[in-house]
Order: C-alpha cells, then sequence, then structure tokens
C-alpha cells in the first residue's frame, strides 16, 4: 500500500521540479533568443534574401523572376521596368534599387539615375530601342542578367561573391578574375592567423596550467589571479599596450638593442609578428582555464605508478598524463581557435594590410559600404568554414577518445 502511494507521490514531486527548473530557466532563455539568437539570424538572412528591388520595382520584379533570361527581354518587361524605374524616382527610392544593382555591376548606378532623369521627359513611350539610346548598356545581356539575378525574394548573389563567384549571363557559376579574388585568400589567411595562434596559446599555456595545477592551493590561488587578471582590461587597452611594447623605440627593441642580442630595432609591429603576439596574449587565459580544470582532476599517483612498473618520466607524462589532459587541450583549443577567427580590434591596430582577417571586411561592409548583404555573406562563409572545421575535428578526435 505505501509503494503504491509513493509511486504518484514521486511522480508529482518530478513533475514539479521540473516545472520549477523551467521556470527559472525560462528568463535567460527569453533573453538569448530576443538579444542573441533573432538578431544573428537576422543578420545572417540578409546574405540570401533580396528585398531591395522587390520593395522599389515590384511589378517589374515579378515580370523579370518570370522572363527566362534569354536573350533580351521583350517590350512589355521592358516597360514595366521603366514604369517602375520612374514610380520609384518619384518616390525617393531609386537610390536603393540603384545601390543593389551597383554591387553586382559596377556602373549601374550612374546608369539607372540617368536613365530615369530621361524617360522622365516622356514617360508613355518606354521601349527598348529607347533606353539603348539613353544609353547603350541597356542592350547588353549583362544589363538584364543583373536585374534578373536582383528580382528575389532568395539571392545566391552575395554567397557567390563571398567565394569569389558570380553567376554569368547565362547563369553559370565562374569565379571572379584573379585581380578581383580576395576573399577565399582572406578566409585562408584568417584560418592561418588563428592556427598559429592557438598553437602558441598551447605551447605557452600547457606549462603554466600544469604549474598552476601541481602547486599547493595556497600558492596556485594567488597565481590564478594573475592569469585571470587580464580579462578585466578591454582587449583595446591590451591591443594598445602593445603597440607602444612592439614599436621600433618601444621597450622591447630597446631591451634586445640594450642586451646585444639586435643590432637595429626589429619590425615587430604592423606586420604578422605583432598580429601573433598580441593575439596570444589575449587569448592565452582562455587555454589556460580549461587545461588548469582539467589537469586538477588528474591524480599524480598515476604518474607515479607509470614511473615505477619502469616508464621513464618522458613515457610516464606522454602516455599518462597528456592523454588524461587532452580533454582540457580539445577545449582550451576550440576556444582559443573560436575567438581568434572573430577578432577584429587586434589585427586592425598591430597589423599591417596584409595582416587584417575576414572580420575587417565585415566591419566594412556595415559600417562604410552599407552593404549588409554582402556583410551577411561573409559571416555566413566564417560561421559555415568553422563549422565544418569543428565537425572534422570532433570526427578525428573521436575514435582516439575512444582508443584512450
Amino acid at each position: 500500500m505505501q509503494a503504491a502511494l509513493t509511486g504518484p507521490r514521486t511522480s508529482q514531486i518530478d513533475a514539479r521540479y521540473r516545472l520549477w527548473t523551467l521556470a527559472l530557466l525560462a528568463p535567460a532563455a527569453l533573453f538569448l533568443l530576443l538579444n542573441f539568437a533573432i538578431p544573428i539570424l537576422t543578420m545572417l538572412w540578409r546574405g540570401v534574401s533580396e528585398p531591395e528591388l522587390i520593395s522599389t520595382w515590384p511589378r517589374a520584379t515579378r515580370a523579370l523572376r518570370q522572363w527566362n533570361g534569354i536573350g533580351l527581354p521583350d517590350e512589355t518587361l521592358v516597360a514595366q521596368v521603366g514604369a517602375d524605374l520612374l514610380s520609384s524616382q518619384e518616390a525617393g527610392t531609386l537610390s536603393r534599387a540603384a545601390n543593389r544593382l551597383n554591387f553586382a555591376v559596377v556602373g549601374s548606378r550612374s546608369l539607372i539615375f540617368a536613365t530615369a532623369a530621361a524617360l522622365k521627359s516622356n514617360p508613355k513611350a518606354i521601349t527598348l530601342e529607347r533606353l539603348i539610346n539613353i544609353d547603350p548598356r541597356w542592350g547588353q545581356r549583362e544589363t538584364w542578367s543583373a536585374l534578373r539575378h536582383a528580382a528575389g525574394p532568395f539571392t545566391s548573389f552575395y554567397l557567390l561573391a563571398a567565394c569569389d563567384r558570380y553567376l554569368d549571363a547565362d547563369g553559370h557559376i565562374v569565379s571572379v578574375p584573379a585581380d578581383r579574388s580576395v576573399f577565399i585568400d582572406v578566409l585562408m589567411r584568417t584560418f592561418k592567423i588563428s592556427v598559429v595562434v592557438t598553437i602558441l596559446s598551447l605551447v605557452l599555456g600547457y606549462p603554466v596550467a600544469y604549474l598552476l595545477a601541481s602547486l599547493p592551493e595556497k600558492l596556485s590561488n594567488p597565481l590564478m589571479l594573475l592569469v585571470i587578471l587580464p580579462f578585466w582590461t578591454s582587449v583595446l587597452v591590451r591591443t594598445t599596450a602593445w603597440t607602444v611594447l612592439l614599436q621600433t623605440h618601444g621597450v622591447v627593441n630597446k631591451t634586445l638593442l640594450a642586451l646585444g642580442l639586435a643590432h637595429s630595432p626589429l619590425p615587430l609591429l604592423y606586420n604578422r609578428v605583432g598580429v601573433y603576439v598580441a593575439m596570444t596574449h589575449v587569448l592565452l587565459p582562455f587555454m589556460i582555464l580549461p587545461l588548469f580544470g582539467v589537469m586538477k582532476r588528474i591524480s599524480p599517483e598515476a604518474v607515479r605508478a607509470a614511473r615505477s612498473l619502469g616508464a621513464n618520466p618522458f613515457t610516464a607524462f606522454r602516455k599518462v598524463y597528456l592523454r588524461q589532459s587532452m580533454p582540457g587541450i580539445i577545449a582550451g583549443s576550440a576556444v582559443v581557435f573560436t575567438l581568434a577567427l572573430g577578432f577584429y580590434v587586434t589585427p586592425a591596430l598591430v597589423g599591417g594590410g596584409a595582416d587584417q582577417m575576414l572580420t575587417s571586411f565585415i566591419a566594412f561592409y556595415i559600417n562604410q559600404s552599407l552593404n549588409w548583404g554582402m556583410a551577411a555573406a561573409l559571416s555566413l562563409l566564417l560561421l559555415g568554414s568553422l563549422l565544418a572545421v569543428l565537425l572534422a575535428a570532433r570526427l578525428v578526435v573521436k575514435p582516439a577518445e575512444v582508443l584512450g
């Protein structure tokens, strides 16, 4: 009888506990949804959506989506494009369409405004021949192809441009000329810098974490404050400090010259060396903390047991301690690598023109060019590449964990 009563009572307690847990987590989940997930997804959506032409030329975009793109358009489509062009000029929204087309074909902004001004004198007689007389570019398939590709509601234009590709007049994906190919090289540079910074952080952070985990708590706790202390200083301040230290007549060069280790000041600033040094300094705590958390749980008895069984110090460390600290290495490397990919301030301040990362181009398109679609596409490219690398690393590491 008591067991029968205990079962429903336990289920009610568990259900009530789950409800309280959900109630406590709901505010944090709602905050993350409203202030993190939705804004990011909205921004990324701009990389595959095409709202500019649809909102300014609604009739023309519907006709352009139905056009097969072969040859030049018929007079009905030309008339609809011309009518929407004039109506958007009267509404003051012509610049939105002109700016969007200028992203695809340089010079389209002047073409659109000049055509609108010429058509205003006689808005009824809009023919392809008249448009060609206004500007010969209306007789080129590339102009109409750009209009058709911008008719939305979805587009591959920004994603292809982020991969140094574009759609030609026949709808084929082709590579941009070599002198205009930028983003793939910048993406590779971004990954290279992130990998090097991750390796440097691991090489420098592993001995520090090992020392902190080996010391008694009365010594390791004060030393851990020195590791956490950089978190109380902004990245901008720390990077600016490195510009002072690494400059031609800075502390580092003066010290090297005084010790006779260099005969002239070394170029340590506005190049890749400065980027590596400053980024490693900023990200080093993110490597030490996961390593310390894992190493603190490793029993020193395991290494001593391996030594007692005849293993030399290096073998005992490699097969026992290093293997047990591998989760900390993986976690720290993943965190540092992910954060390094998104660095913007540090490369901009201490790096040169050939050291800027993909985030610099994203900031340019958001703040200066106002091309949010391109910024969103580059963000998608960076995010997709990061997820692919992390997934590949997971597939490689997982068998090693099982064997370990």
